[in-house]
């Protein structure tokens, strides 16, 4: 009789997986109106001010598929989300993904992800509780799901960040390395997590046989950075960069010059701010307060960056250019802030995908044109 009872409260508590299979699991599938139908056009400002539009296109028969996984950003009360893709889940999708549908078929599962209640909770000392697994055989799941029915041999890109990056981590390394499908990757873009190697290496700590991406025109590889601007590198408590695992380093790789070396990022920002603790969006965009349209901003020669090795850390070093007067907006912000205090230990977190947006997406064009001459 005991015995029974533990059973029963045991099924009672274990989280009944998600059914893939359904539609309402996916914020993102191709075929169908969803998150990331909406407009990505793009308004770029010049450092003078004056503005342009750029109208995005989605090709008819995309050859290639991306596979996202969003970060940490649900409010829902409690250390784990629910499966209703609510406002913040949606406006991710906008902000971070729906352009690559400008290269991809894209793919974005719901999962039950570490909320941020949860983050706030564990940064003040007081961690409330959440299942670390379940967001993982969410993703894995999902991740299943597609291959059984909706790969058929094509080509893929994963792409994450921060919380999703870590997951896709955890994915390549159980589920793809050794496996047929690891002839199918492009790449795995993983923004805004650590991604260890032996150091001075490619290869040697997450990944037994993923190396780094070094050229644009490589595939089946890993691109990985965390991005803090140059002039306030990370701290010796940073969350992002650096490791203590004896002899492995923080990868990284610059999706803009994956040879390395300061180049232009194409960065693709939100015309609104995309969280309450994050400072993009400013007042005005130009400094005669020209009324933006479209919902993203590209501000083209305001960025610049390139990965360094500095004090222990590697890291992606962005620099601003100086601005002109009277010109575009000369610092759009994207530190992360708790109230009027800026969190220097998480650098430019918030902006680690939107900082080289366009610069990914291109990037994928070029992978897809290499993976498919290997195949003729």
């Amino acid at each position: 009789m005991i015995s029974t009872l533990l059973i029963a409260a045991a099924a009672a508590t274990t989280p009944i997986p998600n059914d893939y299979s359904l539609a309402q699991n996916w914020l993102c599938r191709p075929g169908r109106r969803d998150a990331c139908t909406v407009n990505t056009d793009t308004t770029a400002i010049a450092a003078d001010g004056t503005i342009a539009f750029r109208k995005s296109t989605t090709p008819r028969d995309s050859k290639a598929d991306c596979f996202y996984v969003y970060p940490t950003l649900s409010y829902d009360e409690g250390g784990n989300s629910d499966m209703v893709a609510n406002d913040e889940e949606r406006r991710v999708i906008e902000t971070q993904f729906a352009r690559f549908g400008e290269t991809c078929r894209t793919f974005a599962p719901i999962y039950r992800s570490v909320t941020v209640s949860a983050l706030r909770a564990l940064l003040i000392g007081k961690p409330i509780p959440a299942d670390r697994e379940l967001n993982y055989t969410d993703v894995r799941d999902a991740w299943r799901h597609y291959l059984a029915t909706d790969s058929q041999g094509r080509p893929f890109v994963l792409i994450g960040h921060s919380q999703g990056s870590g997951l896709l981590k955890r994915l390549v390394a159980e589920e793809i390395e050794g496996k047929p499908t690891q002839k199918l990757m492009l790449s795995a873009m993983l923004a805004g997590t650590n991604v260890l190697v032996a150091r001075g290496e490619d290869l040697g700590g997450d990944f037994k046989t993923t190396p780094l991406c070094r050229k644009s025109d490589q595939t089946g590889c890993v691109l990985a950075w965390v991005t803090f601007r140059e002039a306030s590198p990370p701290p010796a408590n940073a969350r992002f960069g650096r490791t203590d695992v004896a002899d492995r380093e923080v990868a990284c790789t610059n999706p803009a010059k994956l040879s390395g070396g300061s180049v232009p990022l194409q960065a693709v920002l939100p015309k609104q701010s995309i969280g309450a603790d994050m400072a993009v969006a400013p007042t005005a965009w130009t400094s005669d307060q020209k009324p933006i349209t479209t919902g993203h901003v590209s501000l083209p020669g305001l960025y610049s960056g390139q990965c360094v090795s500095s004090d222990g850390a590697n890291y992606l070093a962005v620099r601003l250019s100086e601005g002109l007067p009277n010109g575009r907006v000369l610092d759009p912000g994207g530190d992360l802030k708790f109230g009027p205090m800026i969190a220097k230990d998480w650098g430019l977190h918030l902006l680690d995908v939107n900082i080289v947006q366009q610069d990914m997406v291109d990037l994928i064009g070029i992978q897809l044109s290499a993976w498919e001459k290997t195949k003729r």
